[in-house]
This record gives C-alpha cells, sequence and structure tokens, in this order.
C-alpha cells in the first residue's frame, strides 16, 4: 500500500482523531494505561492509536497504529527530555504499523541529536512509503522566541517538522484562533492540535477543538485527555463525531 492510501486511512474525511498511549513508556503508573486489553477497544472511534512497539505488535490486528520511535523516561536526570530512537520504519511496517512517529523538543540541550534523528526516521519513511508524524514541541531551556511570533515557536515547530520530511505534525495549541491559524499557515502539512494538560471541562475542551479546526487544524492527537477519563469511549466518540462533521 502506497503512502497517499495510508494517509487516506488516517485522514478518512481529512481530518483525523489519532490517541497516543506511549505515554507507559515514559513514567508508569499512569492514569488509564493500566490495562490495555480493557482500554484500546474503548478507542474504536480513533483513526490511529499511537504506540511503542510492543503495543502494536500485540494489538494491531483490530486497530491502526502509527509506531512511535522516540523514547526517554523520567529516570534520565538531564536526558529525560532527549528522545532517543527505539526502532526503524522497517521495523514499524513488520509489526503492522501504517505510520510512525518520533518526537523533537526544540530548545532541549539535545535538540540537535533529535532533528538528527527525525532526518534519519524521514529518510527510511521515504524510502519505504511510510506516513510520518512528527511530534514537535517548543519547550525546552534555550527556546529563542522573537518578540513578534504571537505562536510561542509553535509555528517554527510546525515549519521544521515539514522542512525535514513529516508528513503531519502534532504540536501545541497557542490559546487562541489568530495565532493558530498562523500556525496551520506555516507549512503544508496537517496540523494536529496536542492535548496536554487541560483543566476545564469536557465541554471546554470541545471548543478548543472547535476553535483549532475553525483555525486551520485537520484534527488532534490527544491522550490524556481521552484514556483518563472516566467515560474513554463516550469522550473518544464525541471528539471524533465533533472531527469529522461535515
Amino acid at each position: 500500500m502506497g503512502k497517499d492510501e495510508l494517509l487516506e486511512k488516517l485522514f478518512p474525511s481529512g481530518r483525523a482523531l489519532f490517541i497516543p498511549i506511549d505515554h507507559a513508556a515514559t513514567s508508569f503508573p499512569e492514569k488509564g494505561l493500566e490495562d490495555l486489553s480493557k482500554l484500546i477497544p474503548k478507542l474504536s472511534s480513533a483513526n490511529a492509536i499511537i504506540a511503542h512497539k510492543g503495543v502494536v505488535s500485540h494489538y494491531n490486528s483490530k486497530h491502526h497504529f502509527i509506531m512511535h520511535l522516540s523514547a526517554s523516561t523520567i529516570h534520565g536526570g538531564s536526558n529525560s527530555d532527549n528522545k532517543v530512537l527505539t526502532g526503524s520504519v522497517i521495523e514499524a511496517k513488520k509489526r503492522g504499523a501504517i505510520g510512525v512517529s518520533a518526537q523533537i523538543n526544540l530548545g532541549s540541550e539535545s535538540e540537535s541529536e533529535m532533528i538528527e534523528r527525525m532526518g534519519e526516521i524521514s529518510k527510511q519513511a521515504f524510502e519505504q512509503n511510510m506516513p510520518l508524524l512528527g511530534m514537535v514541541y517548543p519547550r525546552g531551556p534555550n527556546l529563542k522566541i522573537d518578540e513578534n511570533d504571537s505562536t510561542k515557536g509553535v509555528s517554527h515547530a510546525v515549519r521544521l517538522a515539514f522542512e525535514l520530511g513529516c508528513d503531519m505534525v502534532k504540536v501545541p495549541w497557542t490559546g487562541d484562533k489568530e495565532s493558530f491559524s498562523l500556525v496551520c499557515n506555516s507549512a503544508p502539512i496537517p496540523v494536529l492540535i496536542a492535548g496536554g494538560e487541560h483543566k476545564g471541562s469536557f465541554d471546554d475542551l470541545l471548543k478548543l477543538i472547535q476553535d483549532a479546526i475553525e483555525s486551520g487544524a485537520k484534527g488532534v492527537c490527544m491522550g490524556r485527555q481521552i484514556f483518563a477519563a472516566e467515560n474513554v469511549d463516550e469522550r473518544c466518540k464525541k471528539i471524533s463525531q465533533l472531527i469529522h462533521e461535515k
């Protein structure tokens, strides 16, 4: 199957709901991820689940998976934000994934190494016709934000992902529609908003998603806002309906 066909599976309406469940590699126990056999069937409304290789191999028979190729743990000290590679695109294909993802933390002391790793993965993805999701977060201690940049580095994150060959990119919400529209216009690839910590109500979250879509986002890539909830399947279905409604 070619890359275009795989991207159509990931974005069936031109938009997508991706649910990352890779958090347990970084820190565990993690609320909602204790029993994947019970969790994963509740995520059936998602267009793809993002997970590390072991999870992909174990659960790929009934779900579309993007295999995440970056990892670090909370025990890494000064290297805890240095995402190292844990696999390859060919391996992801053999394990049953239909896409791959990797992470860059802009402004990190290890930023250059993560950029180099993303370059290697994009090379492999290009050779294997595999969609690549870049997770790029402007949040390191060396981050330099131009005083005129209302996106606080998020536009740069999108453009970097595109320049490095990513087919889609996950970035934080900037807080308002005006600045996020600048983000979405930074490159000709689908932009997905990250979840992160959201302290408001579920209605507030739905409003944020609607604002992002109206700003040009092609969907969301949210984990804890869904898998850590009490009503996982209901949240997943409602977010999917909002994203894919005409």
